[in-house]
């Protein structure tokens, strides 16, 4: 085979054994890798209706055939299980340097069964392999976790492990990689920590072979010639990472602020990228072999706030810092710092705090229950409430089980800004209605990287379409959906892959992805049946959520994003008008009106067993 290695690594924690499966060459083409590989072994392996914490829950390390290849930003890996905050399906995507270590390790996946007796890591160096102790590392976070690991077995390989949020099983621990890189969406931490698997270490030589080495490193420069161009000529994203959208956002009134009361935040030019390079920034951080390089690695030298790492992000600037009223950056750098150590998902974190900051402000949980004043813009309760959050404690037992059940428990769940139990990245839908249909039907809740339309209606990639406008948003969504689904499997990151890897006429013609992976893997790819893997693997996802007991009832936004029109800016006025989407989602899709995919559908994509 080439690109993949055709080899899969099945670890039983419970019985402490280690063994080895072999690839079958259609199924790898039918399902390309990755995300869909794992969805395919997750389906057919796990009863959907299992408790995600217990032992019966599979947790899933996959790699893309364009993993740890010369194919620019090809160093991504997924993590998938069932999720614990939400009961769905999990995809989470990280990048660094871990992904391209795992794949040369000489296999694509890492699948791990049942529940070890007692903490241990696995370490991996191609043929050596162990399940070793990790009793010392219990409780300790991410970092010196990631030094005592690396201490014990290569300085030189690269570890991906859990902190106290994971082994706390908060239901938004994160998986994280490399120190500051996460797998964070849907409590993977979680599941991983309810597993007594404290880390993951790789290192090996083992690269996959190329089809046609010489055509896909031609092609390869090309993509990265062109990447460079742009970075030149002043790319935002390498100039100031994610954290340019801010500004962004705020002017179409799309910020999330104050847990989604509104979509302006007055303090946005205290988060902003600038801000971030003037005050903060040592220098832009790569992926492994990126040409981007949109990752920030930052120091803050105010003693209250002192911390050194990479971050803050987009996400975590919305969720932390303008959901929470918080305009302070050092302290929200700070409590992205806090969220990395501890392993906790920021956007998950920070959007529980929110939750409860309004529910305090309204009276709605007492402030004997908490211990401390939690309000809007008080950046010192937001860190300590992460910090309790991760380690369970006090409040923080609350906390840990996301926005929705504490939302819940004190009987006003609308409070929660989420869909399927997993809260809202930065973009208000009221203004950007495109993605109140992906939030709605993402096979793992609220996510914007499960189909970004926002490239589009918010950035203008690759061509800017009216974000207040519902109209064809249902085709836009479906298309983007399954595009994401593909290079998800492929192992690449969706920055350059949108903007570089499709049609940019139209997204969904992968045009330069089929090249690139029929360079790779010689599997004769057309734009068609890779836009049918796509769809294939999103419909599978569906049938696990259907099987697992969801249904068009689920396929919701909260009452805030339906009924409450935004109160300021350019969106003012506006609600998502979900439903008149949905219906037209789920005929495009082949689905009943249950939104169940049909006999047909399933049968047409080669899914009859499902």
């Amino acid at each position: 085979m080439n690109g993949w290695h055709g080899k899969i690594l099945k670890v039983d924690l419970e019985r402490s054994t280690i063994t080895t499966e072999t690839l079958d060459p259609k199924m790898a083409k039918d399902f390309i890798g990755g995300r869909g590989w794992a969805i395919k072994y997750l389906y057919e392996n796990m009863d959907p209706t299992a408790d995600a914490l217990s032992p019966e829950n599979m947790l899933i390390f996959a790699t893309g055939p364009l993993t740890s290849t010369p194919a620019p930003t090809g160093n991504r890996y997924m993590v998938v299980t069932k999720s614990p905050l939400t009961g769905a399906v999990s995809n989470s995507n990280s990048g660094g340097e871990f992904p391209t270590w795992m794949k040369r390790t000489g296999f694509d996946l890492f699948i791990f069964t049942g529940k070890a007796p007692r903490p241990v890591y696995l370490w991996v160096n191609e043929e050596e392999i162990e399940i070793r102790d990790a009793e010392h590392l219990w409780g300790k976070d991410v970092h010196t976790s990631t030094d005592i690991l690396l201490e014990e077995t290569e300085p030189k390989a690269k570890v991906a492990c859990i902190g106290p949020a994971g082994e706390n099983l908060a239901l938004m621990a994160a998986i994280m990689n490399d120190k500051h890189r996460a797998a964070a969406r849907s409590g993977v931490g979680a599941v991983m920590g309810s597993k007594n698997l404290k880390g993951v270490v790789v290192q090996g030589k083992k690269k996959p072979s190329l089809f046609d080495k010489e055509g896909m490193r031609a092609f390869s420069r090309e993509i990265t010639k062109e990447v460079a161009s742009d970075v030149k000529a002043g790319s935002s994203l390498h100039e100031y990472g994610t954290a340019y959208v801010p500004q962004v956002t705020n002017e179409l009134g799309i910020l999330p602020t104050r847990n989604f009361q509104s979509g302006q935040f007055e303090g946005v030019d205290g988060i902003d990228g600038p801000t971030l390079k003037e005050k903060y920034l040592i220098r832009p951080k790569a992926c492994y072999r990126c040409p981007i390089a949109c990752g920030r690695l930052t120091k803050v030298d105010d003693a209250k706030y002192k911390g050194e790492g990479e971050g803050p992000e987009y996400e975590t600037l919305s969720a932390i810092g303008s959901a929470c009223g918080i305009d302070n950056l050092a302290a929200v750098t700070k409590a992205n710092y806090v969220c990395n150590e501890m392993g906790l998902d920021t956007i998950t974190a920070g959007m529980t705090v929110a939750t409860a900051m309004e529910m305090y402000e309204e009276g709605l949980i007492p402030e004997e229950d908490i211990g401390y004043p939690l309000s809007f813009g008080d950046p010192d309760a937001l860190i300590e409430s992460l910090k309790i959050m991760a380690h369970r404690e006090g409040f923080g037992h609350i906390l840990a089980e996301g926005s929705y059940r504490m939302a819940a428990k004190y009987g006003h769940p609308e409070f929660s800004i989420s869909a399927k139990k997993l809260e809202f990245p930065g973009y208000d839908p009221r203004g950007a209605k495109g993605m109140g249909l992906l939030y709605a039907t993402s096979n793992i809740g609220a996510s914007h990287m499960a189909g970004d339309l926002a490239y589009a209606e918010v950035f203008g990639v690759p061509k800017k379409i009216d974000p207040l406008t519902i109209k064809n948003k249902a085709k836009l969504i479906k298309h983007w959906e399954d595009a994401f689904a593909i290079i998800d499997a492929a192992g690449l990151c969706v920055f350059l892959s949108v903007r570089y890897m499709f049609n940019p006429e139209i997204m969904i013609a992968p045009d330069n992805l089929t090249q690139i992976m029929n360079f790779t893997t010689g599997a004769d790819y057309s734009m068609e049946s890779l836009l049918e893997a796509g769809e294939r693997i999103y419909n599978l996802e569906r049938m696990f959520l259907v099987r697992a007991g969801f249904n068009k009832t689920d396929d919701t936004l909260p009452p805030r994003m339906l009924e409450e029109p935004m109160p300021t800016g350019p969106a003012q006025g506006e609600v998502v008008e979900l439903e008149d989407m949905l219906s037209e989602f789920y005929k495009l899709r082949g689905w009943d009106e249950n939104g169940i995919p049909t006999p047909e559908k399933l049968n047409a994509l080669g899914l009859s067993e499902a």
